[in-house]
């Protein structure tokens, strides 16, 4: 393991997730998981999120699409919670999912849409 792209890896999903999330991933690891939460913390994160070529809100909205595309629902709530800290917006959101439903589906369009309605009611009301 690359230390470094490791801890650029923990500072990016951290940005992105938030501590107590990326905390919690990293410190509720076994044996069987922590290399797959080392190796994906410093792959993705580190190596993916790490090149600036992108900024964190593009990286969100281009995420968000791909990890619809693949129905990968839990995943995308998670990004969704994330894109809020990278300042992606409800019209951009909404914007992206009618991108979703045009090119993957209106049923993946649909469990975007009710995952987006939900989030977005707790965040209200925190």
């Amino acid at each position: 393991m690359d230390k470094e792209r490791f801890d650029l890896g923990v500072a990016q999903r951290t940005a992105v997730l938030g501590e107590e999330r990326v905390q919690g991933a990293l410190m509720e690891a076994n044996d069987f998981n922590k290399p797959f939460q080392e190796a994906m913390t410093e792959w993705c994160w580190g190596f993916g999120w790490g090149d600036d070529t992108f900024d964190k809100k593009t990286r969100s909205i281009m995420n968000l699409v791909m990890i619809a595309a693949l129905n990968r629902m839990d995943e995308w709530e998670l990004h969704l919670r994330g894109s809020v800290r990278t300042g992606v917006t409800r019209d951009e959101v909404r914007s992206l999912i009618h991108v979703v439903g045009i090119y993957c589906g209106v049923p993946a369009a649909v469990s975007c849409f009710r995952i987006a309605n939900a989030v977005f009611k707790e965040l209200d009301a925190e």
